[in-house]
């Protein structure tokens, strides 16, 4: 058996409702304790020392162990669990919800809880988690910011509370590293002017938001938690190169404006060179047909309104 087998700790789940029975039977106890210490009372100011002390010992004892009897008495709300040690060893979990009573001196664990004394129970219903935003680099080395939220809940109280010291600080710190660890495996965006197919942050979070649930998951199973998703709510460069890249952005949208500026006047072009010789509309030699092509060109390419000039001469 590995030390790892040898430290696991075997969820014990504590299914059986008494609470009801053993307050009711508590109740019992507490109003004899009570009689008893009345009639004790009374028969030591009629100076009957003996009889008296003969219920008034019984019934302070009596009401003793009913205080320390009520120590075992839990109540679970749906979604919530109970872990319990008894003398330094696990005794049971509490999971479903309804109204127990386990040993009195059993103590109840929480590690994560803010105020210990008060709260012990562990919740496990659905949470999230929002990361704070933190600068990674990508698989190019720039900087970039990026912050996730994860959703995850407790699916095993007993890991939680005693594999962990403080199973939420720890979901945290797991959860940076993770995304540090991701983040660096691709790039920000596909810097190659044509489409390579590669994997990158912008145009694939929702797949590398996946390959980070299952490492986030891998990594916090020791402590009983489920990640249910982990989604990427905020994804930028860096300040030191947001400029720079914003003006590559420009520049890439401008080659692109312009080239399918250019494919669409060739085409234009050539549809009006075509018309024009089947329709013998005009009959163009090789230097006209090249100083019309020119001059569509600037007038469909031109970034500004063209202005007509009338030639009422020859251009020979």
């Amino acid at each position: 058996m590995s030390e790892k087998d040898s430290r696991e700790i075997v969820e014990k789940e504590i299914k059986k409702k008494s609470g009801g029975v053993v307050l009711f039977m508590l109740l019992l106890l507490l109003m004899a304790a009570i009689a008893g210490m009345v009639a004790g009372g009374m028969l030591l100011a009629a100076e009957s020392f003996m009889a008296g002390a003969l219920f008034l010992i019984p019934g302070i004892i009596l009401m003793i162990g009913s205080f320390i009897a009520m120590a075992g008495l839990h109540i679970v709300n749906p979604n919530e669990a109970l872990v319990l040690t008894l003398f330094g060893k696990y005794y049971g979990t509490l999971k479903q919800p309804g109204f127990y009573y386990t040993n009195p001196f059993c103590t109840c664990i929480n590690p994560a809880a803010k105020e210990p004394t008060i709260n012990k129970k562990i919740s496990t219903k659905l949470r999230t988690l929002n990361n704070e935003k933190q600068k990674v680099n990508d698989v190019l080395g720039n900087p970039i910011i990026i912050g996730t939220v994860v959703i995850w809940r407790v699916v095993n109280p007993t890991r939680a509370a005693l594999n962990i010291e403080n199973y939420m600080s720890y979901l945290s710190t797991q959860c940076d590293s993770t995304i540090r660890n991701i983040a660096r495996l691709y790039p920000y965006d596909d810097m190659a002017e044509d489409e390579t197919g590669e994997k990158t942050l912008r145009g694939s979070s929702q797949e590398i938001a996946d390959s980070m649930t299952a490492e986030l998951q891998q990594r916090v199973i020791d402590a009983g938690i489920e990640i249910k998703e982990v989604r990427i709510n905020h994804l930028a460069y860096s300040e030191e190169i947001a400029a720079a890249m914003l003006q590559r952005q420009q520049a890439t949208a401008i080659i692109a404006a312009r080239k399918k500026i250019v494919e669409g006047a060739v085409s234009m072009v050539k549809m009006a060179i075509d018309e024009l010789g089947e329709e013998q509309i005009v009959v163009l030699d090789e230097e006209r047909k090249a100083a019309m092509v020119s001059n569509l060109l600037v007038v469909l390419c031109g970034n500004k309104d063209a202005q007509p000039i009338v030639n009422s001469g020859s251009i020979y």
